[in-house]
């Protein structure tokens, strides 16, 4: 956790620019000492058009200082802003590839966006904003105070004691602030996750008239966000208020002093003007010093929720290489749960031979998926030892092991991109007449082509662009392409009509004609009766395995499926 310290902190750039913006706020107390120069003149000697070009020209040098610095410093903190918020994006992407998909999956799909989008966004204000802000007023008032001491020595007093009281409402609205500013943010989080899911489900929720339910469900995230939101203002807004009040009751209590040391001669009239001018210009800053406080505090809240993130364990990982000769697939005596009090996989032992079909088959929950996902090193097992070429993968990087499987899921996704570049996600270097060839056989070169761009056609977000069975097939195409030793298979014929099921068989027939270790869930009895090896999956173990006849024979678990169903049946 040390290391990603370094990452919120602000680099050079930024912190000389805070410096600046500073030194800015140091400019505009200047302007009151220029205004005393001729107020003085005014009063006691007569002040002369000379007079009056000299005060106005060193205002103009002033402002010419602030606006140059301002300008430099403003622009270089929103670049040094940037930078930091950069980094952060970038790290958060990279520790996304690091957390297991188990607790990857437990959070909420909001939590990750917002962790890269809006926390980020928020801790950047404070970067670029706040805390320049906060210094400069604060520095600011404090001078301001001392110089007002140098007039009249209760009317500074009083200043500093407005500085000093912003301490206790400072410290009494950041219990508000962390109880309201965090409920603010956990509801903020879950509304985005209902928006996404909303979103991603429209279609399917149009499809079975849902939309008015889920709708309701969304509209009452909105509403917890806007009731938190409201809470959250009416817990600030009165301590506000309160510090507000006492700041113009002490200048009105100023006003009565100074009144009263110009009426005893103890206060000349330029010097009554000038610090009830001080007076108004402190209540207004110190209100804007109360507000980037506040702001400052809830902000950090977003940098806790990125931290959050970067304190959730990673995998553990080796810089161990994958490098066998062979790609059989062994499981040992493998335990796994989803939750602790249910397993889904219990001693699960079975070997998968090189360069052979083999299909899962088994009861919906029975754990077909799960050996997938422990394959693909997306989970871990609580227990035991999986082996890819008598290796054992534990230890070894997810990516390592995913860089020698193709995986072709009922899920396909695909980017907002062209058809081209969707495919050679696959492998990036490969050539376009490699990509042509593997479309060829993935039996989705020709409607490719009929597209209004062919290859270079945008196919929409996730693919929306394209019916189900032609998404599928674009998911053969990259399996074709990526060519790796092991390729698993999960159930890509359930969804698709007959027509666009026959386009899917044959392509996923022509990626089985080079010698690969095939591992596939099945649902159609014809593909699963020419694997070499059936895996019977029950109760979370293997408890059959063998060809199509040879499970026959046995007339267990396999058998009576296949008896109790027709050549449609799901296993």
């Amino acid at each position: 956790m040390t290391e990603y310290k370094k990452i919120f902190r602000p680099g050079i750039k930024l912190n000389i620019s805070i410096v600046g913006i500073v030194f800015e706020g140091f400019l505009t107390g200047l302007n009151f000492l220029v205004l005393l120069k001729l107020l003085r003149l005014i009063f006691e000697k007569g002040v002369e058009i000379k007079d009056i070009f000299g005060s106005v020209a060193s205002l103009g040098v002033i402002f010419l200082f602030r606006l140059i610095l301002y300008t430099i410093s403003y622009t270089e903190s929103q670049i040094g802003g940037a930078s930091v918020t950069k980094k952060i994006r970038k790290t958060i992407g990279d520790k996304l590839k690091h957390i297991p998909l188990g607790i990857f999956t437990a959070n909420k799909t909001g939590f990750y966006i917002n962790a890269a989008t809006s926390e980020t966004a928020d801790y950047e204000q404070v970067l670029t904003h706040k805390m320049a802000d906060i210094i400069k007023f604060f520095m600011l008032n404090l001078l301001l105070g001392f110089y007002a001491r140098t007039i009249n020595a209760y009317v500074g007093d009083i200043i500093l004691l407005i500085l000093i009281m912003l301490i206790p409402t400072i410290l009494f609205s950041i219990r508000q602030v962390n109880k309201f500013g965090t409920l603010k943010n956990k509801a903020r989080e879950e509304n985005v996750s209902a928006i996404t899911e909303y979103l991603t489900g429209c279609q399917t929720l149009r499809s079975y008239g849902l939309v008015g339910t889920r709708n309701r469900l969304l509209t009452d995230t909105m509403k917890k966000y806007s009731d938190v939101s409201y809470q959250y203002e009416k817990a600030i807004l009165p301590i506000g208020f309160a510090y507000v009040l006492f700041s113009y009751v002490s200048i009105a209590a100023s006003l009565l002093i100074m009144s009263n040391a110009y009426n005893q001669g103890k206060l000349l009239a330029y010097e009554l003007i000038i610090l009830f001018m001080m007076l108004l210009y402190v209540a207004k800053i110190s209100m804007s010093l109360y507000i980037s406080l506040v702001a400052y505090r809830n902000l950090l809240i977003s940098k806790n929720k990125i931290e959050r993130i970067f304190k959730e364990k990673e995998e553990k990982t080796s810089d161990k290489k994958l490098d066998v000769k062979k790609y059989d697939i062994e499981f040992e005596n493998v335990d796994f749960s989803y939750t602790p009090e249910e397993k889904v996989l219990n001693q699960a032992s079975f070997t998968i031979r090189e360069n052979t079909l083999n299909a899962i088959v088994g009861d919906s929950g029975s754990g077909k998926s799960t050996i997938f996902n422990l394959i693909s090193k997306y989970y871990e097992p609580d227990k035991g030892k999986i082996k890819i070429g008598g290796m054992d993968i534990k230890g070894i990087s997810s990516e390592e092991v995913l860089k020698k499987i193709s995986l072709v899921d009922q899920d396909v996704f695909l980017f907002n991109d062209t058809v081209m570049n969707n495919i050679r996600y696959a492998r990036e270097n490969a050539l376009d007449e490699e990509i042509f060839e593997a479309c060829k056989m993935a039996n989705c070169h020709d409607f490719i082509l009929k597209l209004d761009k062919g290859y270079n056609t945008i196919i929409g977000e996730n693919g929306k662009n394209l019916s189900g069975g032609e998404r599928q097939r674009l998911s053969i195409a990259r399996a074709i392409l990526r060519n790796s030793p092991i390729v698993l298979l999960d159930e890509v014929t359930s969804s698709l009509d007959i027509e666009n099921e026959l386009l899917v068989k044959r392509a996923i027939g022509n990626l089985l004609k080079t010698r690969k270790t095939v591992v596939m869930i099945a649902h159609t009895m014809p593909i699963v009766e020419k694997a070499d090896c059936i895996l019977v999956v029950e109760n979370g173990k293997v408890v059959e395995w063998g060809n199509h006849e040879q499970l026959m024979k046995l007339k267990g678990k396999y058998a009576r499926m296949r008896q109790a169903s027709d050549s449609s049946f799901i296993l």
